[in-house]
């Protein structure tokens, strides 16, 4: 009996997605919940399981097209009438009878049957001997991606849900897994390539299946005979080695494996020992591709800030460098130099040494996550009367209480204990006083929506881009949830595996600028949102004091809070009132029941 397997809903709003990717072929084998294809939309990326065991007996949407939520993508059959339809195809195209032997036969150790599989590779595009890598729906509206780097070469090794390249949509950045272990075969979408979801991305072969890819590559040796395809045909039948010839199509791969290749075509016996020297092709092409696991970000930070990634350890899926690994690399460097550079203070005073960016003088494609966020942006600019308002915080005692209890607040919440969960929680709380901050105008109706829950945005910086993940409910958390979801998400958004609900629902934002430095910024309202709230750093620095044997100046951690917001339903009145309320709850800093001190 045929399954159907449908596009279902993927998130809020979410009415189509694109097919990116398809991980399995016609007439392979699939597991119930087994990835199978992936589908891209506005909000994310993601992979569609399999409904069912059995074989994919046919996909009705092909990779880069778009369908609406429901539509049905693939059939898949108990298994049984899948398998006799890949020879069959072997049969029209060698003219012989040997649809029966080729399902059956070793493809390598007999002359006749050895063209079959290879005529049947021909005619599947390359994809008949391997399964394809698909663009999942990756979220709400998401319709098509950007493959910004691939970590994987031609000829690789890879393994099941390993990540094999990075594909970034306006909504999301993410990382695509291998969806089977084998070796890569073909990249169809290259680096900078933008393919709708469902489209195919590449093409990944079994292990065993490496020798019907090395005679694959014995195509390109035999240019020479550029005739149609039916005229090889007749060809192969004596010498049974040159069949590949047709797999024309697999002629990017061989280009890596054209050593290799003269040895199988003297004899039957030759495309054995081929398995073993196709991996040997792949195992030379990684040394030589030394930044296949390193992103251009991760390669830019690391020439700012002086750090040799060939000295570094990639914490990453495969021992990939990630951008807080070369973070960690360079504050450690900055710590070996911290002793001395506290002997001699006046000699730290040094200029950073700055490298020029791999980007000067280039013009590059817009990646289409920052054409979204402009879009966005620039949306909210021209609807709205923004304009920002900006107050002076003595964080000082809220300092103390951080440090007295990180230690402990670690070790029973199982996360780390940042300022940001402070200023989260005392954003919330003054939201529920202060109606018109946390509201949404309502244009096309005439109407002002004021909120009955905090869903907090958390402004996240990512290798990609900013991304805003939301904390929803964050008036009812106390600091430990708060801290706990801020990691979370955080984690999830740098992991790339941030969702689209996950995305989407503020109703009120906070962006932590002073994390890189930046005093105070004038930041922009969300569209859909009234006002935002910017963090500027932490600095210590001289302030007047009031105490009761008089005023006195000391040496404070101050900060600035800006409050962004639309004029048109916040007056200044209502922004300074918010503002002062923040700055009373941070300043007080009666946060010791909830850090158990």
């Amino acid at each position: 009996m045929a399954v159907s397997v449908t596009l279902p809903a993927l998130g809020e709003s979410v009415t189509e997605g694109t097919v990116t990717r398809w991980l399995k072929a016609e007439g392979e084998r699939v597991e119930a919940d087994e990835p199978l294809l992936e589908v891209s939309t506005d909000k994310v990326d993601t992979e569609i399981p399999s409904p069912a065991a059995g074989i994919l007996a046919s996909i009705k949407v092909a990779e880069d097209e778009t369908v609406e939520v429901g539509a049905e993508l693939a059939l898949i059959d108990d298994g049984s009438g899948a398998p006799a339809a890949a020879p069959a195809p072997e049969a029209e195209q060698v003219s012989e009878p040997a649809p029966e032997p080729a399902p059956a036969a070793p493809s390598t150790e007999q002359a006749a049957p050895a063209p079959a599989p290879t005529a049947d590779a021909a005619a599947g595009g390359g994809s008949a001997e391997g399964t394809d890598v698909v663009l999942p729906a990756l979220g709400e509206s998401v319709t098509e991606g950007t493959v910004t780097r691939w970590l994987k070469s031609v000829g690789d090794s890879v393994e099941a849900d390993e990540p094999l390249l990075e594909v970034s949509t306006d909504k999301v950045d993410t990382e695509i897994p291998a969806p089977t272990s084998g070796i890569l075969l073909e990249i169809v979408v290259g680096e900078d390539e933008t393919a709708e979801v469902g489209a195919k991305l590449a093409v990944i072969g079994e292990a065993g299946a490496a020798p019907a890819a090395a005679p694959a590559q014995e195509a390109p040796a035999a240019p020479a005979q550029p005739e149609p395809t039916p005229a090889p045909a007749p060809q192969q039948a004596a010498p049974a080695q040159q069949a590949p010839a047709p797999q024309a199509p697999s002629a990017p791969a061989p280009q890596q494996q054209t050593t290799p290749a003269p040895d199988p075509v003297p004899a039957a016996p030759a495309p054995a020992p081929a398995p073993a020297q196709a991996p040997a092709a792949p195992a030379a092409a990684k040394p030589a591709d030394d930044g296949a696991y390193v992103t251009p970000l991760v390669r830019k930070l690391a020439a700012e800030n002086g750090v040799d990634l060939a000295g570094v350890k990639g914490t990453g899926v495969g021992g990939r460098i990630r951008k807080q690994d070369v973070v960690a690399a360079a504050e450690a460097a900055k710590a070996a130099t911290a002793a001395p550079a506290a002997a001699a203070p006046a000699a730290s005073k040094k200029a950073p040494a700055l490298e020029a960016s791999p980007l000067r003088g280039q013009t590059i494609k817009m990646p289409r996550i920052r054409k979204v966020i402009g879009d966005n942006m620039v949306k909210a600019l021209h609807e709205q009367a923004q304009l920002s308002s900006v107050v002076e915080v003595d964080v000082t005692r809220l300092m103390k209480l951080r440090a007295r209890a990180k230690d402990a607040f670690a070790s029973r919440e199982g996360v780390k204990l940042s300022p940001m969960p402070f200023f989260v929680k005392a954003a919330a709380q003054a939201l529920k006083a202060h109606a018109p901050i946390n509201a949404k105008i309502n244009e096309a109706e005439g109407t002002i929506t004021y909120f009955d829950t905090e869903n907090i945005g958390i402004a996240v910086d990512s290798e990609k881009s900013l991304m805003t993940p939301v904390i929803k409910h964050a008036g009812d958390l106390n600091l430990a949830g708060i801290a706990k979801a801020t990691a979370e998400l955080a984690g999830k958004v740098r992991a790339n595996k941030i969702t689209p609900d996950e995305l989407s629902g503020a109703t009120f934002t906070i962006s932590n600028t002073g994390s890189r430095g930046a005093l105070f910024d004038t930041i922009i309202v969300p569209p859909g949102q009234v006002a935002i709230l910017g963090i500027g750093a932490t600095v210590k620095r001289p302030a007047v004091i009031e105490t009761e044997e008089g005023t006195v100046i000391g040496v404070r951690d101050m900060t600035y809070l800006t409050l962004s917001y639309d004029h048109r339903l916040v007056d200044g009145a209502d922004a300074a009132r918010y503002l002062t309320a923040v700055k009373a709850i941070l300043e007080a800093g009666e946060f010791e029941v909830e850090l158990g001190l």
